[in-house]
């Protein structure tokens, strides 16, 4: 069970999330400056037709609403520097994967990005993660995409990864990240293009709650989803593609912080016991990330 990828109902038998062990809840968070953010490649649906739209002086003051929304919260904020030419490096949940082992290790997985044009922010990250004090690695397979924290999930409070593959990480990274921190992972498959990141669709809320859009899946990964989660709140068609409703910051089961607008989830969410903290990142949705994107939780 430490190490075993989960593709299936009919593998878990025997699992539980209640037995995964129980982890500390990160209480920092890093980020990066949209000092040369733009919607500059078409990479996604959420980024069609906003090529050189952005408004970079709006998009500055969102970020620093959404730093200072964190800080509000009492969370510890670390910055990246943006590096000149890198237009996405604001989005830092995509560059590494992040999380403690089975020994309690930090440890921090380098990305190995799908198009070329993100791949030199990966170095960047890393050497953050080395002064910060954690082991940092790549996988041993370079043939293999895998996007991070866009694709790779903590479950809340617990020993769990939810890994996303389909369009933008390869099913076959899970294996080596559930060996390097000997944890289990539930395998979800995208098959929406609408939503090419796990963290598009899928927002664990609470150790027994979950936001989704239903859509993103396969039937499979959704029996996943409704077995392991007692609570399933979904999301609207227009909320979770206008609002990218799921790809909310979720902090310690208690305050999610999400887009401004997506009134219906952020009502759900609020009746789940959270503290929903509205935030605008709509300068940031148009180049494809949410504010889930604009963030990494880190120990």
């Amino acid at each position: 069970m430490s190490d075993t990828v989960y593709k299936a109902v009919a593998q878990l038998k025997g699992f539980s999330v209640k037995n995964c062990v129980v982890v500390p809840e990160p209480s920092k968070v890093l980020m990066c400056p949209p000092d040369h953010y733009e919607a500059r490649d078409e990479r996604n649906p959420f980024s069609f037709g906003n090529s050189g739209r952005i408004n970079p002086h709006l998009a500055r003051k969102q970020w620093i609403e959404l730093r200072d929304a964190f800080v509000t919260a009492g969370l510890e904020v670390a910055l990246v520097p943006a590096t000149a030419g890198l237009a996405d490096m604001v989005f830092c949940a995509n560059q590494t994967f992040a999380g403690l082992t089975g020994k309690m290790e930090r440890l921090c997985v380098l990305s190995s990005m799908r198009y070329s044009s993100r791949r030199r922010e990966v170095a960047a990250f890393g050497g953050w993660f080395r002064e910060a004090g954690y082991r940092v690695t790549a996988l041993k397979d370079q043939g293999l995409t895998f996007e991070g924290a866009g694709d790779a999930l903590w479950h809340p409070g617990r020993r769990l990864i939810w890994g996303g593959c389909g369009f933008r990480s390869d099913a076959g990274a899970y294996d080596e990240l559930a060996r390097l921190f000997a944890t289990p992972v539930v395998l979800l498959k995208l098959v929406n293009e609408r939503f090419p990141h796990l963290d598009t669709c899928f927002c664990p809320l609470t150790h027994e709650a979950v936001l989704i859009y239903p859509s993103a899946f396969d039937a499979a990964s959704l029996e996943l989803i409704f077995r392991l989660f007692p609570v399933i709140i979904t999301a609207s068609e227009p909320e979770a593609v206008r609002q990218l409703a799921c790809n909310a910051a979720v902090i310690g089961g208690k305050t999610a912080f999400m887009q401004r607008g997506a009134l219906n989830a952020s009502r759900h969410v609020a009746a789940m016991g959270l503290e929903v903290v509205p935030v605008d990142v709509s300068e940031f949705i148009k180049g494809g990330g949410g504010v889930h994107d604009l963030k990494m939780l880190v120990y």
